[in-house]
């Protein structure tokens, strides 16, 4: 069984920071690219960041030089640090990982369960 655990969601003011945890549990193989996708309400959930096993990198454009994501690979864990913070990045952020669960597996995509991001004055 794997599991995805996030972490670090809550009430924040605009301009403020938070920090996102998600780490993984389990039997893991190999564990692949990891990201952080957001969904606000009346929306469709949508890409916030990902990052490959060997540290690329890739953001959308409305997250761009104000969030950063990064993994411990030891820790099986992926970070989002979410600074500048607007309104509009309320959501519920939620923590994908792609990865093999046996050398004869195939690659499948697991999520969290969400945490709560709400930027609000």
């Amino acid at each position: 069984q794997v599991q995805l655990v996030e972490s670090g969601g809550g009430l924040v003011q605009p301009g403020g920071s938070l920090r996102l945890s998600c780490a993984t549990s389990g039997s893991i193989y190999r564990l692949n690219a990891m990201g952080w996708y957001r969904q606000a309400p009346g929306k469709e959930r949508e890409l916030v960041a990902d990052i490959s096993s060997g540290g690329t990198t890739n953001y959308a454009d409305s997250v761009k030089g104000r969030f950063t994501i990064s993994r411990d690979n030891d820790k099986k864990t992926v970070y989002l640090q979410m600074n500048s913070l607007r309104p509009e990045d309320t959501a519920i952020y939620y923590c994908s990982a792609n990865l093999r669960r046996s050398y004869y597996g195939g690659d499948i995509q697991y999520w969290g369960q969400g945490t709560q991001v709400t930027i609000s004055s």
